[in-house]
């Protein structure tokens, strides 16, 4: 820095310093004559003490007047700070083009979102190397499916008729190609789909030149951030450089022109507008503001005045502030009702990884290609595994433990179930943990985290504060030791302040295992039915002096998940099912001290799922229940299908509603039926139409 001031100086030795100081006082004035990189060196980034100290040492060398460096560094100070000089206010400069601002912003983000980290490893690695694209949708009818999560990605990432795959790039773009504004873009998938990488990818994408640079100045909030401002009072410029550190080179007064600009204009069209901003508001399911857009808001506001986060907020989504910016907003599905359909112009969703993407995720993750492929032919192998790898959080924990199982266990056999890639998960962090804190400071914090996920689960809750901690009986400085200790499970956001901690699971799915290790714990080592919370009668009474068992719990959590109109627990049944077996729990024998066999109260319930499966359920209600049987290790209802299938002796006329299950389960299994699934092979009859519907809407082609 000091060299370029110099360098300055020295192309200059006829001027006197005053006369040398004129000129670049007049260059810095007019700022289109300077690159941006020497402008940013002589103006933004220079501090006034040390310019003033540099001319100071000049003037020693060069001059013996002292009265004139000091009118010359009063005239410095000028300009340098023109709002106030000896308490007097003078007008501020016009800022910079909004080109300047750009490069200043993008080179800041580059900075920022260059590298990321998967899942939660503690390693970031640069994002272009591990980001695999994404699939996503659009289109005028795409649907908010307010089913729960799980059930959504059992379904093939096929679109409607009316919905087009979406570059990320294009995410303000109408897909039919045509020219229509667009203002409000509402993107919506499930947890741990991929939502915040994609927001991070885009703004990269941004800020290495690479897309959109029509867009002059973006501004990715998230809502976890805007939380802990609940209350207080900003004006818009403070909050953005409340919340993104990366904007605070472009000073409150600068933002401030560039809204009134915006304001003062009374321009609703991005496309017209003299300065183009994108405000992107990640994690509206995360939200604890009251945005309030159902009501009446018929008023606009100076945006240079201080009100909430939430006014603000509301203000740029009903379009009452800066009407031509374009605001995208991220969410999981059970939140985008919030955000009324009349202030959105597109909906996208999310859905995970195609399976090309998949193997694309694999073979970036292993450069060994006998590995890569041998990983991928196991994950095909089962259904539940292949299903869940649509989710790039599952991808990463798959990756995470095959990687290890194959490291340390040559020749081993792979997991093959949900419930044992889970296990297996948590037998590495616990592996991994213990070696650093010891085993029982590991397991206490271990039965800490179960407990939290499962209060928090029965809540719906996937991110927590102090006060859904307390009320779990978790001590709030506990939860932060844990968040040090599994850092691959639990994590911990710091807000400005202690009370504005945050934590969550780095997946709703693994906050369901969890939670049903939690019941299992609670069962083999304290007797204790967790799961039952009845209201006062004394049959009830009579229920809680009885001795628990694994069948009782199992049939309380099968009728549960079934009255569920969301499928809510239907995840978590499938894992507290699975840790009965014996294999799993022997693996977690530090947690789970299981003495007796449990293979007698395994047959119970798989007698008690196929009794349900006879009863007139909904498909999605059966497909989970085969997958419970499948993680029980029964597989006698589907392989007596696929003997007659592959006999040629099913007779559709005699089916039973199980085995007619039994035969949607198996068809949605197979990439073949699903490819072009051929409906007359089975029956031309109503009933076949309606018990084969699930496979129909998910084959490619149906004849």
């Amino acid at each position: 820095m000091m060299k370029v001031i110099s360098g300055e100086y020295n192309r200059h030795p006829h001027l006197s310093l005053c006369q040398w100081m004129s000129v670049m006082l007049g260059r810095l004035q007019r700022t289109e004559d300077l690159p941006p990189l020497r402008l940013s060196l002589l103006f933004l980034r220079l501090k006034v003490k040390l310019l003033c100290s540099l001319i100071l040492q000049k003037a020693k060398d060069f001059m013996s007047s002292h009265q004139d460096v000091m009118d010359s560094e009063d005239h410095l100070m000028k300009f340098l700070h023109p709002q106030r000089v000896a308490d007097v206010m003078v007008p501020v400069p016009e800022p910079h083009p909004i080109k300047y601002y750009q490069q200043m912003l993008q080179s800041n983000f580059q900075d920022k979102f260059m590298c990321a980290q998967e899942g939660w490893a503690e390693d970031k690695e640069r994002l272009v190397d591990i980001y695999t694209e994404l699939y996503v949708t659009a289109g005028a009818d795409v649907h908010i499916n307010t089913q729960h999560e799980v059930r959504q990605i059992e379904k093939p990432g096929k679109p409607a008729e009316t919905e087009k795959p979406v570059k990320p790039s294009d995410m303000f773009k109408h897909p039919s190609g045509e020219y229509r504004p667009i203002k409000t873009v509402l993107t919506n998938g499930i947890a741990g789909i991929g939502k915040t990488f994609l927001v991070h990818k885009f703004v990269l994408d941004w800020a290495e030149k690479r897309t959109n640079q029509d867009v002059h100045l973006i501004f990715p909030f998230t809502f976890r951030q805007l939380n802990s401002l609940k209350g207080e009072k900003f004006r818009l410029a403070e909050l953005i450089h409340e919340c993104i550190p990366e904007t605070i080179d472009i000073k409150e007064e600068a933002l401030n022109f560039i809204f009134q600009t915006l304001q003062s204009s009374g321009n609703t069209n991005y496309d017209k507008s003299k300065f183009k901003l994108l405000f992107v508001f990640d994690g509206l399911d995360e939200s604890r503001l009251h945005l309030n857009l159902n009501v009446n808001d018929l008023h606009s506001i100076d945006v240079t005045k201080s009100t909430t986060a939430d006014v603000l907020l509301r203000k740029l989504i009903n379009g009452k502030l800066l009407r031509s910016a374009r605001i995208w907003i991220t969410t999981r599905p059970a939140a985008a009702n919030q955000i009324p359909r009349e202030f959105v112009n597109m909906v996208t969703e999310v859905r995970g990884f195609t399976d090309p993407q998949k193997e694309e995720y694999f073979r970036k993750r292993f450069r060994d290609e006998d590995q890569a492929s041998r990983i991928i032919s196991h994950i095909k192998t089962s259904r539940s595994l292949h299903i869940m790898c649509h989710i790039p959080v599952f991808c990463w924990i798959t990756a995470t433990v095959l990687e290890d199982v194959l490291k340390t266990r040559e020749g081993g056999e792979l997991p093959k179930t949900l419930t044992e890639m889970y296990t297996e998960f948590l037998v590495f962090q616990i592996g991994r943990t213990k070696e650093k804190y010891g085993p029982e400071k590991c397991l206490q914090h271990m039965k800490s985290l179960s407990k939290l996920a499962f209060h928090q689960l029965e809540k719906g809750n996937l991110i927590f504060y102090q006060k859904d901690l307390t009320e779990s009986g978790i001590d709030f400085s506990e939860a932060s030791v844990c968040s040090g200790v599994f850092t691959e499970i639990f994590k911990e956001e710091r807000g400005r302040k202690e009370k504005d901690k945050m934590f969550s699971f780095v997946h709703l799915s693994v906050q369901e295992f969890l939670a049903a290790v939690y019941v299992e714990e609670s069962l083999i080592n304290r007797n204790k039915n967790v799961m039952f919370s009845p209201r006062p009668s004394l049959r009830n009474i009579r229920l809680l002096l009885s001795k628990t068992s694994s069948a009782k719990i199992h049939r309380t959590a099968i009728d549960k998940a079934l009255q569920s109109p969301n499928g809510h627990l239907d995840l978590f049944l499938r894992f507290l099912l699975g840790l009965s077996l014996q294999t799993n729990q022997d693996k977690l024998q530090d947690l789970l001290n299981r003495t007796d066999s449990s293979s007698q109260t395994n047959q119970e319930t798989v007698q008690y799922i196929k009794k349900k499966l006879s009863e007139n359920l909904s498909p999605e209600k059966n497909i989970n229940l085969f997958h419970c049987l499948n993680e029980l290790n029964d597989r006698s209802l589907v392989e007596e299908i696929q003997q007659s299938l592959s006999s040629g002796r099913l007779s559709t006329d005699k089916l039973s509603p199980a085995q007619w299950s039994a035969l949607v389960f198996i068809l949605l299994s197979s990439e073949k039926d699903l490819d072009v699934f051929d409906l007359k092979k089975y029956s031309a009859s109503e009933e076949a139409l309606l018990r084969l519907l699930p496979v129909v809407k998910a084959s490619n082609k149906a004849l």
